[in-house]
């Protein structure tokens, strides 16, 4: 029997890992920092009771605050980067703590800014702006505090909130380090007995896995790995839905739902169209099971099975290889776009490809201003792992854009315009890849690569965002959060997702909850699928070559969050208030699974 065994970080090639050393040289460097801005910090809370004293002292309140504020960001992604390619690393973990207890108490010093701004009244605010150009750049956020003064409390409860923000994290904490730390899992095995490492690095690969005793087992034993720490993982995430609750009501929204949209501007009903239309399209993925299933040849085909390859031959992909696809697929938004994509990726050490020891599950993108965008992942030499880096690329551009062109004030955008700019980039790649290779393999390939990317956003996320709903609303009525009452509600969630065309466990398919950290910021993924929607209805855009459709596209990658994310997505050229691009982006998977149907029946 042989063994398949992940290296360790020291083994890696440092080419095609990230550069965290390009913010500190060394982690002697990050300490003189940490103590340096320990010793500033104090100035940040000078400016207290003394705002109404006009623009001069409001202006270097908010130079003030916004450069300590990017000196903690690059101390937070420093050791955030590297305890997220190694959890098991203590001397990490122990920084990433001291940095995140730093942040938390700058929040609670600075947290006399909003309602002490309230307190003299936006009149004056509008009047000094009128009278000094220097406050014109602030209008928005201006803008932003009136329409969320009914929920802003008093200086010294918003400095208690602030201060809270430490050890609330510590659900978030708890996650992190048993998921990528303490959680092990039994090695899989395929059908001839040889042994695969399952861990969150290698569990995406393994779930493609042509060989499908290798699936099955690996399936059943990551699943079986949370099982084991079901009501320890229960227990913690019903911590932090209760928070969420806790913090509505502090704030005197009426939900937690409302008080995850609301800060953005975002109506309700933005979310509750999705699911509406979701639940309304459920037969589209019904028909993609049945056709997947007959594609395979299997009486039964199983929840391990979604991934199962179709094509005979799956194209292999270096990242190299990947990389220069990316940009040909990127080609129509233009040198400005390609030239610093293909130099991150290869050149600058933006990527840190490939799984080790103690990397934590997924992929992602962060950095702040002042660096350049780091992305994490996992990368395996298949067209998934091709979409995956030019979905965390999309990010990426998208912060290299914002850092460029905004001010502090508007350095960051959130969730709902994030996911637009990654699936974006997934659009344009995608399509040129159907255009460029024709070959059979290669088109089932990309198209099973669609439809996972669609499984996860258009499929598994709104099913998160159902039950995270269902459990928000439990724990604001006083109901219990055990385990079997999460699972319960997972497993008849994917009942109804399922239907009757593909076979599950339900205590298995039940534990779907436990696996995503993303459960931990409140209502988060289904910002998934608004994502793609808006993604689609901007790539269309593009690809027909529209008058000025590129130039909206970057110009909406600049504007930060600068604009509120509805009013921004609306100049790109998509209204996601009106369930029409929900409907539209489901009407592009119905003709994915057309095209399917087509290629696997020849």
């Amino acid at each position: 029997m042989s063994t398949t065994s992940l290296p360790t970080r020291a083994e890696l090639d440092p080419g095609r890992t990230w550069d965290t050393d390009s913010i500190f040289a060394t982690s002697a460097e990050w300490e003189a920092e940490m103590v340096a801005v320990a010793a500033d910090m104090p100035a940040a809370g000078t400016y207290e009771n003394r705002l109404a004293e006009g623009p001069d002292i409001v202006l270097a309140c908010f130079d003030t605050y916004y450069g300590m504020q990017q000196r903690i960001s690059k101390l937070l992604v420093y050791t955030g980067l590297n305890s997220s390619v190694d959890a098991t690393n203590q001397d990490v973990q122990a920084q990433l703590e001291r940095a995140q207890s730093l942040f938390a108490r700058f929040r609670a010093l600075t947290a006399y800014i909003r309602p002490e701004l309230m307190s003299f009244g936006f009149d004056t605010l509008r009047q000094w702006m009128a009278s000094d150009p220097r406050l014109q750049p602030y209008r928005h956020l201006f803008d932003q505090l009136e329409r969320q003064q009914a929920h802003v409390r008093s200086a010294e409860v918003e400095s208690l909130l602030a201060a809270a923000s430490n050890p609330f994290s510590a659900t978030d904490a708890v996650f992190s380090a048993l998921n990528a730390a303490d959680l092990t899992f039994e090695p899989a095995h395929d059908s001839s007995g040889n042994e695969h490492t399952v861990a969150q690095s290698t569990i995406d690969k393994l779930r493609t896995s042509a060989d499908r005793e290798l699936r099955r087992t690996t399936y059943e034993n990551y699943n079986a790995g949370y099982l084991a720490f079901k009501n320890t993982y229960a227990a913690n995430l019903a911590g932090k839905i209760k928070q969420d609750a806790f913090l509505a009501k502090a704030r005197g929204y009426n939900s937690s739902l409302e008080a995850s949209l609301a800060p953005q501007h975002i109506p309700t009903t933005v979310f509750f169209n999705l699911l509406d239309v979701f639940k309304r399209n459920l037969p589209t993925w019904h028909r993609y099971w049945r056709i997947r299933r007959a594609a395979l040849g299997y009486d039964t085909m199983h929840e391990y099975d979604i991934k199962a390859p179709l094509s005979a031959e799956p194209p292999q992909i270096r990242y190299e290889d990947a990389v220069d696809l990316i940009c040909e697929g990127m080609a129509p938004l233009g040198d400005a776009y390609v030239t610093p994509l293909r130099q991150g990726a290869l050149n600058q050490r933006w990527v840190d490809v490939y799984p080790n020891r103690g990397k934590r599950q997924g992929a992602f993108s962060w950095g702040t201003q002042g660096t350049h965008p780091f992305i994490m992942m996992s990368y395996s030499d298949t067209v998934f792992s091709l979409s995956t880096l030019a979905h965390e690329l999309g990010h990426s551009m998208h912060s290299y854009f914002t850092w460029k062109t905004q001010p502090p004030q508007y350095n960051r955008y959130g969730l709902f315009v994030a996911e637009v700019a990654s699936n974006f980039n997934q659009a344009l790649v995608r399509d040129y890849l159907m255009r460029t290779h024709d070959d059979t393999d290669f088109q089932i390939a990309l198209i099973e690569e669609a439809m996972s990317n669609y499984h996860r956003y258009f499929f598994i996320m709104p099913t998160l965002a159902r039950w995270e709903l269902a459990m928000h609303e439990r724990a604001e009525q006083g109901q219990s959060l055990t385990a079997n009452v999460m699972m319960e509600e997972m497993a008849d969630l994917f009942a109804e997702g399922y239907g009757s065309d593909l076979t599950y466990e339900r205590e298995q398919v039940g534990i779907t909850w436990a696996q995503f950290g993303h459960m931990y910021s409140n209502f988060y993924v289904y910002q998934y699928a608004t994502g793609i929607a808006g993604a689609h209805a901007l790539a269309h855009g593009v690809l027909a070559g529209e008058p000025g459709a590129a130039g909206r596209y970057l110009d909406f990658l600049k504007a930060g969050s600068s604009g509120y994310p509805l009013d921004v997505l609306r100049t790109a050229g998509v209204d996601l208030t009106a369930p029409e691009p929900v409907e539209q982006a489901f009407t592009v998977l119905s003709d994915l699974v057309d095209k399917l149907e087509q290629l696997v029946s020849a």
